[in-house]
């Protein structure tokens, strides 16, 4: 009788040995995969990736361009052949009055010649040039004469702006009334006490009637921004120059 033959081993792996060379075959090309993708895809921050994958399929925002400053702050231009002009009155204590003439401001804090009664500024009409400036105290003082005088001294052919801060009325007397009365004004005589009062003339010649001259705002405790005063105003617009 023969001898038995020895069992020989099997060649082939084990189901549980073949599947974890599997997974260990798959983390390696894995990791090999994200360590390529990693050295191709350049660093971003991650919230900019995310927002850079939301954004696509999405229309592109078109941006209007900032609107153009305008002279004096206009929201339109005025006509070349024509000069911009804002007044502007004071408001409160420390919110001063402005003039502003072809976006020069030619009273106001920032040029300190502004102050609290009647500020007022002289403009030659034909070469848009400013020939004088000056303040008029009206609550102390006995300034009512000098801006009398003034006034009166403002060649012909001038542009005459007159703006409020704080009190304009208290020491008004009827001779500095009547000169600004003569230029136009409607409503000198119905000053009162702090109102707030803007106004442009022309002496020597005659204004369209279609520009914004004069305005006025009283003190009215109930309505008053400020403590003790009313709000300030304004009035802006475009003068036509002196045909050539």
């Amino acid at each position: 009788m023969s001898p038995a033959k020895p069992q020989s081993r099997s060649c082939c792996l084990s189901p549980g040995t073949f599947k974890a060379l599997f997974l260990f075959f798959a983390s390696l090309c894995a990791w090999y995969s994200g360590y390529l993708l990693a050295e191709l895809i350049p660093e971003v921050p991650l919230s900019s990736a995310v927002y850079s994958i939301r954004s696509i399929g999405e229309k592109p925002v078109i941006k209007a361009p900032a609107p153009k400053r305008q002279k004096c702050d206009h929201w339109t231009p005025c006509p070349l052949n024509a000069y911009a002009y804002r007044l502007l009155s004071g408001g409160g204590r420390d919110k001063y009055a402005k003039i502003c003439f072809e976006d020069e401001l030619l009273i106001g804090e920032k040029t300190g010649n502004v102050a609290r009664g009647i500020n007022i500024a002289i403009v030659n009409y034909v070469t848009g040039k400013v020939i004088n400036t000056q303040f008029f105290d009206m609550y102390e003082g006995d300034n009512s004469g000098p801006m009398t005088k003034f006034i009166q001294s403002a060649p012909q052919k001038s542009l005459v702006f007159m703006v409020t801060h704080d009190d304009g009325s208290t020491r008004l007397k009827d001779d500095a009334k009547n000169a600004i009365e003569a230029l136009g004004s409607k409503e000198i005589r119905n000053m009162k006490f702090r109102s707030s009062w803007v106004f442009l003339a022309a002496k020597g010649f005659e204004l369209p009637a279609d520009i914004e001259r004069e305005k006025i705002n009283h003190s009215d405790n109930k309505k008053n921004r400020y403590s003790g005063w009313p709000a300030e105003i304004q009035i802006e617009g475009c003068i036509p120059r002196e045909p050539s």
